[in-house]
């Protein structure tokens, strides 16, 4: 496999700038048995019946986005990841620009105090551990929330006039860099109608991380080295999922995200840690039936999962959105798919 095989041309102007309204208002293409169906997210409801579980990602996006300096007067962006030692206050982050930073130099914010340390390099090499300058956590959490910005993707360039937007209306525990964009579609009176139709919503948590993101470099898709992710399902999620399946129900993740913390359960067998599963094709699926996703970038891990879960159709798939001009990545469209029928179970 070489890259060109996660590759296809995406058309700028088809790269959603703003949220639609309202949230399930937005275009849902459904792979149904042989044809494409063009809908709209409010009717996701006519695909899922009694008995099914649909599981959602509760993690919330932080202000994570911190526009520093260095004492020198240069600027420096600091996107913080993860958080890796509360007690610590450190944290995994993503630092432009990185290669003139020393090991323990010292950032400030706009005001001339002194932020946070810079720490060694992670193992992946391409992103940092940070320390914030605090007298406890609360403090440091402050500033971020009093600093950071809400952390865009870089191919979104107009402003967010509402912060809430780049927000689940499920969201709570503050921790992701990122939003897990499928849930953006979903409306406290859609979810209503969804458990009225006898469907069990469930949650799980993934901390979105920079995989999200950042494009395959290598020539080789399958050479790529994923970065580790926070990951947890609640016992009782798992437990409705298995009682789903024995019964002829299904069980429908809401986004990439979801999808990765199921299936990380299933195949380590913990029901949380840190995952670096890397669902490419050929991976024997153990939990999703059905994926409600948004379009993915060009070149990245998530066009594997893709093909993983349906096939190389997905071209096609992303042929006939274009065509159709359907709204793209983060603040676009969705698609409803079916895992394919070769893919064991």
């Amino acid at each position: 496999m070489d890259i060109s095989h996660i590759d296809y041309v995406l058309p700028d102007e088809l790269i959603a700038q703003t949220p639609i309204e309202p949230r399930d208002s937005a275009r849902l293409l459904v792979d149904a048995a042989d044809e494409i169906e063009h809908r709209q997210v409010s009717d996701i409801i006519e695909y899922l019946r009694a008995g099914d579980v649909l599981v959602v990602n509760h993690t919330r996006v932080l202000p994570a986005r911190l526009k520093l300096k260095r004492r020198t007067g240069g600027a420096v962006e600091v996107l913080l990841l993860e958080e890796r030692d509360a007690d610590q206050m450190q944290w995994e982050a993503l630092v432009r620009p990185g290669g003139k930073l020393s090991l323990g130099e010292e950032l400030i914010d706009s005001t001339g105090d002194v932020m946070l340390r810079i720490g060694d390099r992670t193992q992946a090499g391409d992103t940092f551990f940070v320390q914030f300058v605090a007298r406890t956590h609360e403090e440091a959490m402050q500033k971020i929330m009093d600093t950071g910005e809400m952390p865009l993707p870089p191919y979104i360039t107009t402003a967010l006039a509402d912060q809430s937007r780049y927000q689940t209306v499920f969201a709570h525990d503050q921790k992701s860099s990122a939003a897990p964009t499928a849930g953006l579609h979903f409306t406290p009176e859609l979810l209503a109608r969804i458990r009225e139709a006898g469907v069990e919503i469930c949650e799980v948590e993934l901390v979105v991380g920079l995989d999200t993101f950042k494009p395959i470099s290598v020539e080789n898709p399958l050479d790529h080295v994923i970065h580790t992710e926070s990951y947890r399902v609640p016992a009782d999620t798992i437990d409705a999922c298995k009682r789903a399946r024995e019964s002829g129900g299904r069980v429908i993740a809401i986004g990439t995200t979801a999808t990765r913390a199921l299936e990380s359960a299933a195949t380590f067998g913990e029901l949380q840690g840190r995952t670096n599963l890397f669902i490419t094709p050929g991976y024997q699926w153990k939990v999703v039936d059905m994926m409600m996703t948004n379009f993915h970038m060009p070149r990245t891990t998530l066009l594997l999962m893709v093909e993983s879960f349906i096939g190389v159709k997905w071209r096609a798939i992303y042929s006939e959105a274009i065509e159709q001009r359907y709204r793209m990545l983060s603040f676009g469209d969705a698609m409803l798919l079916y895992r394919g029928t070769n893919v064991s179970s």
